[in-house]
């Protein structure tokens, strides 16, 4: 078992949003990458996103709109992304948004240009 203390997980930063991961391969889950995304207000991505597995975002506080069906979703609302559907969030409020993300380990993230990336927070 390895435990992950908040104040000593890795931290990744874009601008206007922080990955702060809580499982990875590279912390001892071989089968599972988990963080908690914060993401300033009107920030999120630009341009959508594809990854090649199934991904799960959880919203602890805030409100936040995922694309492409522009769904709202406040604090305690989830949504499944299926693999291969265009992911694009933003945070609709005024404060930060604040959610925890899980998705398989090993995926593969594709860019709207289509560059392909493995996240440094998901290794």
């Amino acid at each position: 078992m390895q435990v992950v203390r908040a104040g000593e997980a890795p931290v990744f930063e874009l601008p206007g949003v922080r990955f702060t991961v809580m499982a990875a391969p590279s912390l001892g889950s071989a089968g599972l990458c988990t963080w908690k995304l914060t993401v300033d207000p009107g920030a999120g991505g630009d341009q959508p996103h594809t990854v090649d597995r199934d991904e799960v975002f959880m919203v602890l506080d805030g409100t936040v709109q995922v694309t492409p069906d522009g769904d709202k979703l406040g604090a305690g609302d989830a949504v499944v992304v299926a693999a291969g559907e265009p992911i694009r969030l933003t945070n609709l409020g005024a404060g930060p948004a604040e959610l925890y993300v899980a998705v398989t380990a090993g995926f593969t993230g594709t860019m709207a240009d289509g560059t392909t990336v493995q996240p440094p927070w998901a290794q």
